[in-house]
């Protein structure tokens, strides 16, 4: 299996690809959900003084914090050397917040955009001078 990966994400969804070359094809090798991020406000808010955008703000930390987690633990085993990061510009740096310094050095480059929903062709149109 290849050492490098690509994690594409989103609040509720992250895709971990990893990189076959010299083809330089995504292979999905897991996704990673949060069904509490796809909950009207309505669902999550359980105080009617909190505001909405905050609790939608929570899940979607807890849910960055959630990603870096399992991306941790395959850095301690030896799974992934290098690590793309794609992923909406405030995700993104939900992400940077939450990792370990050992995982952010694998870090090779980042893309700030959200193509979550895409299929691995059009992720990898984004990527072909990184990979």
């Amino acid at each position: 299996m290849s050492m490098t990966w690509v994690v594409v994400a989103d609040s509720s969804r992250a895709r971990i690809f990893n990189v076959e070359k010299p083809a330089r094809a995504l292979n999905e090798i897991q996704t990673v959900t949060h069904p509490e991020a796809r909950l009207h406000e309505g669902d999550l808010i359980s105080d009617k003084t909190e505001k909405p955008d905050v609790r939608r703000q929570v899940e979607a930390d807890r849910f960055a914090a959630h990603v870096c987690s399992v991306l941790e633990a395959k850095r301690k085993n030896g799974e992934c050397q290098r690590l793309y990061l794609v992923a909406a510009p405030s995700f993104l740096g939900m992400i940077r917040k939450h990792q370990s310094a050992a995982l952010k050095q694998l870090v090779v480059a980042e893309v700030d955009k959200n193509l979550a929903m895409q299929d691995a062709t059009e992720i990898l149109q984004h990527l072909p001078k990184l990979l």
